[in-house]
């Protein structure tokens, strides 16, 4: 079971720490660079997959390749989103460590302030053209997420959190919007955002927990990006969120926002990969305590390990 999100004692100190002296300013960069990416992605869509693009505008290796199986894909312009990323974060904070799903890191603990980017989080819906995909920058301390921004690339909205803070959500004319879950309080009720690994066996541990989930809530909804389905939770465009097998760029943005909008938040142990299987949990708190014990009558609240 993942362990839920609060900072540890030491690290609420080094949390204090820097909020004092720079947290609004680490804020302000987390927002120009995801900005800067989700424009970069933006405009590249149409060069690299739009109708006549399979020639000079795409990368000269192809602009699709595949990692852990071959329904993971990478495009070019993941590989180019988290580039821009890196090079804005380098001229802003050269000494900080960054964790980026395409270029790598350290997935273990470390000590003080680190990046944690994924340049789109719901790759296959970009290759497809579905309009939802996000940009994910997480700052954190000690391994605790105290900065979090997710672009919602197609829809231009910018979601926003810094702990203790709270969290919004900025449209693409500026207007701005303070996120809070929904009111529910009953779990037959209740809409729920999931997905699903790339591996063919957890899939199908997945496929049987669903099967017993659905009749017992109002539906589920599989929308591509986890990133964006936190954000949904902390909208209120869904009532609850969990996934297997999520790695810290999937979570380490989307949770924080989840959380500063009131949602009981459960994320993997800082050391956790997608390898080892650990489920992701945000629920609106008025469902926290019934919906928990039922997903742990389930066996949905266990690992569920990689092929």
């Amino acid at each position: 079971m993942g362990s839920v999100s609060n900072p540890s004692q030491d690290s609420a100190q080094n949390f204090t720490e820097i909020a004092r002296d720079d947290l609004s300013e680490l804020a302000d960069i987390a927002r120009e660079v995801a900005t800067a990416a989700a424009a970069h992605v933006r405009a590249r869509r149409p060069e690299v997959f739009g109708p006549g693009a399979r020639g000079e505008n795409a990368a000269a290796r192809g602009p699709v390749e595949t990692k852990s199986t071959p329904t993971d894909p990478v495009t070019v312009v993941d590989t180019e989103a988290e580039q821009v990323l890196r090079t804005l974060l380098a001229e802003r904070r050269p000494a900080d460590p960054i964790l980026g799903e395409e270029g790598g890191g350290s997935t273990e603990s470390v000590e003080g302030v680190r990046w944690v980017l994924d340049p789109i989080d719901g790759t296959v819906n970009f290759l497809y053209g579905i309009p939802a995909y996000a940009i994910s920058v997480a700052v954190q301390v000690d391994g605790v997420s105290v900065v979090g921004v997710v672009v919602d690339v197609a829809r231009e909205i910018l979601y926003s959190a810094v702990r203790g803070r709270g969290a919004t959500a900025t449209s693409a004319s500026g207007d701005v919007a303070t996120l809070t879950c929904n009111p529910i309080s009953d779990v037959a009720l209740a809409l729920v955002a999931t997905g699903f690994g790339y591996g063919s066996a957890r899939r199908a541990t997945q496929g049987k927990i669903i099967a017993e989930l659905l009749p017992q809530v109002r539906d589920i909804r599989r929308i591509g990006s986890a990133a964006l389905d936190l954000c949904m939770v902390a909208s209120g465009a869904v009532d609850a969120h969990f996934e297997h097998g999520l790695s810290p760029w999937d979570w380490a943005a989307g949770s924080l926002i989840a959380e500063e909008a009131g949602a009981a938040v459960i994320v993997p142990k800082p050391m956790s990969t997608s390898g080892e299987g650990a489920a992701t949990v945000a629920l609106a708190p008025g469902i926290e305590e019934d919906f928990l014990r039922l997903l742990d009558a389930l066996g949905a609240l266990d690992p569920i390990p990689a092929d």
